[in-house]
């Protein structure tokens, strides 16, 4: 027993330190990853790894929480697996609370703004260059580029984040109804026997339950807010594939473009101070929550509510479905209509992906250093091993030196 329990400690403490050097984004996580936890601890196998990335990857939700997640459940069950979420979530989003509630007293100093006016564009230069790279990887055939444009010129037609949800459910249809034979009914037979119905009427419930009750409180009502932002976090938890770079185009419509919650400005701030930090992708949505409630004129108290709402909404759902889901991933997996439904919502999200760059492209108008700032970021990017943090720091150096 004291060995189990000295195992877990000495995970916890790996997940600690993993989670102050994480940089890069899901991709560079995975390879940490596997020389830190397979390699040197062997907590779980390569395979094991593999595996559970992969289901990350089927999975709407943070796919490196996701992954860190399923490992701890291997090593020590569901209480170690709710442990690791929170020694990696929290570092990070603190920060970024921390920023939204700062935002305000910087926002106004000359030197504050002149080093955003060149922090911004790289932020958007990231953005372009995840686009390019998931267009990359996922737009290999005829029907994939049909879905990545018809998910473009819809969502910049609609400007409503109610779009984004019936666009994936349309990708992952079309892809899994024309690359998919008809069979597998038996297996499929199996994986329903083993789905807890209950498990789903909560996991659905969860969200309705806060969609009515936002609704129905009266919207001057000062509890109205922060109930209708858990709800939209959740929504977007649940639709968002493909990592942290997806969450972008979904929360600029959103709180952005439609609501207009924050402005595009304070967007990009806190989109590039999130690049700049160790950890999840995911944090940023502890500043848009922060940064919502303050301009709403909550107060540094309301602040940090907005800001637990949001990383709690955001992450529940992808929390919930890899603990649901790691059981009987074996029989999930075999599943091609499953893996082939992923090809078309990956398109829909480079789609969305282009719309966010579009969008965030607009306000700078005919300011020809922000484009070359963003061209630049783009080609460090594309063609040398330099990762977003120093980026980020570049930007940061040239507002103090210029």
């Amino acid at each position: 027993m004291n060995q189990m329990k000295k195992r877990h400690l000495l995970f916890l403490r790996d997940v600690l330190i993993y989670t102050f050097t994480a940089f890069g984004g899901p991709q560079a996580h995975i390879a940490v990853l596997l020389r830190e936890f397979v390699e040197k601890r062997r907590y779980v196998t390569e395979e094991e790894l593999m595996e559970l990335n992969a289901l990350s990857q089927v999975l709407p939700g943070p796919s490196s929480t996701q992954t860190l997640v399923g490992i701890a459940w291997k090593v020590g069950g569901l209480r170690l697996a709710l442990l690791t979420f929170l020694v990696w979530i929290l570092p990070s989003a603190a920060i970024m609370c921390m920023a939204a509630i700062s935002y305000k007293m910087f926002a106004g100093q000359v030197k504050f703004n002149h080093i955003i006016s060149y922090v911004q564009p790289m932020a958007v230069g990231i953005v372009a260059y995840a686009t390019y790279t998931f267009a990359n990887k996922f737009l290999k055939t005829r029907v994939s580029m049909m879905l990545a444009i018809g998910s473009l010129i819809a969502t910049l037609i609609l400007h409503n984040a109610y779009a984004f949800p019936l666009l994936i459910l349309l990708g992952g249809i079309i892809s899994s109804a024309m690359e998919t034979q008809q069979q597998e009914n038996e297996l499929r037979v199996k994986l329903y026997s083993n789905v807890n119905p209950n498990k789903v009427a909560y996991f659905i419930g969860i969200l309705l339950f806060f969609a009515a009750l936002g609704a129905v409180i009266n919207q001057t009502s000062p509890f109205s807010l922060p109930i209708r932002l858990f709800e939209n976090f959740y929504r977007n938890g649940i639709l968002i594939f493909g990592g942290g770079q997806v969450m972008v185009p979904l929360m600029y419509t959103e709180f952005v473009d439609a609501k207009h919650y924050l402005s595009n400005s304070e967007f990009l701030s806190g989109y590039a101070l999130q690049q700049a930090l160790p950890g999840p992708t995911f944090s940023f949505t502890s500043f848009l929550g922060g940064i919502t409630l303050g301009n709403k004129g909550f107060g540094i108290g309301g602040q940090i509510i907005g800001s637990i709402v949001a990383v709690i909404g955001v992450n529940t759902p992808g929390l919930i479905l890899i603990l649901f889901i790691v059981p009987f991933w074996d029989d999930l997996k075999k599943i091609t209509r499953i893996k082939n439904s992923l090809s078309g919502i990956n398109a829909v999200a480079v789609g969305f992906m282009a719309t966010a760059f579009i969008l965030l492209v607009r306000p700078f108008g005919g300011n020809w250093i922000a484009y070359l700032l963003m061209l630049g970021t783009f080609l460090l990017l594309h063609f040398t091993r330099i990762k977003t943090p120093f980026i980020i720091l570049i930007g940061v150096v040239m507002g103090l030196v210029l």
